[in-house]
């Protein structure tokens, strides 16, 4: 209930914004009577792609705070959280970063997770999970992971990848969609638009939507290596591989109840097999652990 409340507020905040904006802009229907006007048709896709992108960014760190439950540490009430974040704040001081928010969220899974429109004002989280299993060096590692993200504008920068990518799924989308609908009521001179319009639209949507979506997962998976650069650096070489090597054996002993949730810092099981790697957020493990092997 709690994700399907704050799925609705994002939207009806993207509706109430873009449309806010629509209007300062001077920006009409981009149907006419005589077809498309495509330039309108482009700023509204902007527009509106933009917007949907930016304010579930902006709304990132409060809607990670209710979704999962994370409980944010002000004040450390026993010696392993004033150690997580007294390891935040040193690994943040080493990045240039200011210092995050740090939260433990309740879960067995070992999962993090870094979020927030400010690399001086994120939030970085861990699994309790996480903590009660892993080894120190190795919690240290993930975290380091995660303000590498937070130092590397990895939040900032997939936003406007998947901001640019909603724009031109929404556009390509319509003109798909208006090709058929006056292919189908080619002879007709009423104007407008028919019922195909908008069902061609909503299909050629899901299509570009799905295979703009390998675009982004590209992206983010070579944001991964880059935080997991950064974990190197930040933390150790070794611990960041000995985290992700535990990540690896946890993964393959976790019940299938609990598969979903290994996914923040993308502890997934075999993703290289069939096409599901073109839509994976992570690489698998076993290359990230290459990759960091190769560091020098």
């Amino acid at each position: 209930m709690m994700r399907i409340g704050l799925f609705l507020l994002t939207n009806l905040a993207v509706i109430l914004i873009a449309s806010v904006s629509l209007s300062l802009l001077g920006v009409n229907s981009y149907l006419t009577a005589n077809g498309l006007d495509l330039t309108s048709l482009m700023i509204f896709c902007l527009v509106f792609g933009m917007v949907g992108s930016f304010v579930s960014l902006f709304m990132s760190k409060w809607m990670a705070k209710r979704s999962t439950g994370t409980q944010i540490i002000a004040q450390p009430r026993n010696a392993q959280e004033k150690w997580l974040v007294d390891t935040v704040a040193e690994l943040a001081d080493k990045a240039g970063i200011g210092m995050p928010e740090v939260g433990i969220f309740p879960s067995d899974a070992p999962n993090a997770f870094a979020t927030g429109w400010n690399r001086n004002n994120a939030l970085v989280a861990v699994s309790s999970g996480m903590l009660q299993r892993f080894k120190p060096e190795e919690v240290r590692a993930v975290m380091a992971h995660e303000v590498g993200h937070v130092a590397n504008g990895d939040m900032v920068t997939l936003a406007l990848i998947q901001g640019v990518v909603n724009a031109f799924v929404m556009f390509m989308a319509r003109i798909v969609g208006y090709a058929v609908d006056s292919f189908l009521r080619r002879g007709d001179n009423s104007g407008g638009v028919g019922f195909g319009f908008y069902i061609a639209t909503f299909v050629a949507e899901i299509i570009f939507g799905i295979l703009a979506s390998t675009i982004v997962a590209w992206f983010s998976r070579r944001r991964e290596y880059r935080a997991d650069e950064a974990g190197a650096r930040l933390g150790s070489q070794a611990g960041m591989i000995s985290a992700l090597q535990r990540l690896k054996m946890e993964s393959q002993r976790q019940p299938e109840d609990l598969g979903g949730q290994l996914t923040a810092f993308g502890i997934a099981s075999d993703t290289k097999q069939s096409l599901m790697a073109l839509f994976a957020s992570h690489p698998p493990l076993d290359d990230r652990i290459d990759a960091l092997r190769k560091l020098n």
